[in-house]
């Protein structure tokens, strides 16, 4: 069985001096990097248990100890770095009192939309099938220098470690797209070959930041991949403008998937929700419900200590998720929404997706969402919840009559609300369920 820790020893006898990690000051070539993995493996070899449980970082500690624990033949559980002590020591519990199949490297806990706790498992081969997707799909090269901003312990970012490691090319990692001063210090290393991956929060964030900072970049970026959530069809078009060199990818993908789907939105039409066709290993088929489903080795095996739970999402090969999707004439993903998230609204049902994509396109809007409201006389109806860019001067009228110019009856807001800011979650996604939440708080 090939393995990504594999191609370290190779890259180390074929490449030594090339350059594998940079953080900050610290650069480590590919022979630095096999040796320091290979000495670290031998503390893993001897560990208790089959699955080392560690906290994440976004340092090149964390990439060795990665590589490490694979090379000692050990199973990996990378958690939070800021996870508080007693969900660490649940999770560790849940990890020790499961037995986990021979064949998996990594397992990945996410709440999922239930807040449920649910350890993904993922299979060397599963890793493998990832990174030749993404290498297929996307370009890598071996002179790919990929900027890793975000988590190491969520597959968004953890994904982009495989294609690199396999390829020998570089890994640049900083702190996070916070600090946007160490983003664009990032991008002066001496590469001619730039990618990243980043949530649409953040490119939000640069858009709206630093877009003169980007735009001169543009020659440097070759590519950048968003996912995890929803990208509005405005900052679709406004990085268009901003990087007419780089390629602009919209991919689909998840913890239980793995990598599945791509499109380049800066070379084709620009359409929200659009995710290209299944990438090398992957296949997609629609449901007659409606739902996506997947086939191909890049799927999780499933939920550590639940093969109840499993079944229900993955069944002979194919695994069903909860999207709400439809394969187009060129053969391409067009994702809806969530059937968690649908609003039955009169006998209707409204994917609040579309709305906030329509409503993201009027000018003036920062950032919304579309929940679901109790009107005393017709019941269930949709409520806007938007933050503007100048509250002083937005006008709630020409929101209103951009809705109406683009949305069907049915699916236009009765309630619309101005609020501070949009709860949402880690890697940019509305968190949805602290607004259901909240709706199911019984009023004084």
């Amino acid at each position: 069985m090939v393995r990504l820790d594999n191609y370290l020893a190779r890259h180390a006898a074929e490449k030594p001096e090339h350059v594998a990690l940079i953080c900050g000051s610290e650069r480590v070539n590919y022979s630095q990097l096999y040796e320091r993995v290979r000495k670290e493996s031998l503390t893993w070899e001897s560990a208790k248990g089959k699955a080392v449980i560690v906290r994440s970082s976004q340092t090149i500690d964390f990439i060795i100890t990665y590589f490490a624990v694979h090379m000692a033949g050990k199973i990996i559980v990378p958690l939070e770095s800021d996870l508080p002590d007693t969900r660490f020591e649940n999770i560790k519990r849940v990890v020790e009192e499961h037995s986990i199949p021979e064949d998996i490297s990594d397992i990945l806990f996410t709440t999922g939309t239930t807040g449920r706790q649910k350890g993904v498992m993922i299979s060397h081969k599963a890793i493998i099938a990832n990174a030749e997707n993404l290498i297929d799909a996307q370009r890598y090269t071996k002179d790919t220098t990929f900027i890793i901003s975000g988590p190491l312990n969520h597959i968004g970012n953890l994904s982009k470690v495989w294609p690199i490691m396999m390829l020998g090319a570089t890994l640049l990692i900083t702190k996070g797209i916070k600090d946007m001063g160490a983003f664009f210090t990032a991008l002066e290393y001496s590469s001619s070959t730039f990618a990243t991956f980043l949530v649409p929060a953040s490119i939000r964030m640069l858009i709206q930041f630093a877009s003169d900072r980007l735009r001169s970049q543009s020659e440097k970026i070759d590519f950048i991949e968003t996912g995890a959530a929803p990208m509005a069809q405005g900052d679709m078009q406004t990085l268009r403008e901003l990087l007419p060199h780089t390629r602009l990818y919209n991919t689909y993908a998840s913890t239980e998937t793995g990598i599945i789907s791509t499109y380049d939105y800066a070379h084709n039409e620009c359409i929200a929700g659009c995710l290209g066709q299944p990438m090398k290993h992957a296949s997609i088929q629609i449901t007659e419900t409606g739902n996506v489903a997947c086939k191909g080795p890049m799927l999780m095996s499933g939920y550590l200590g639940d093969p109840a739970l499993t079944h229900t999402v993955l069944r002979d090969g194919t695994l069903y998720t909860s999207d709400i999707g439809l394969i187009d004439a060129q053969g391409r993903l067009r994702l809806q929404g969530r059937m968690d998230d649908v609003i039955n609204i009169g006998g209707y049902k409204v994917s609040p997706v579309e709305v906030e994509n329509q409503a993201m396109s009027c000018p003036g809007i920062k950032d919304c969402i579309c929940i679901s409201a109790n009107h005393p006389v017709i019941g269930p109806v949709l409520k806007l919840l938007y933050v503007t860019n100048d509250p002083a001067t937005f006008s709630q009228k020409a929101l209103i009559k951009h809705l109406k110019e683009r949305l069907e009856s049915h699916k236009l807001p009765s309630y619309y609300t101005q609020v501070d800011k949009i709860e949402r979650t880690y890697n940019g996604k509305i968190n949805r369920n602290y607004y259901k939440s909240q709706a199911e708080k019984p009023h004084a």
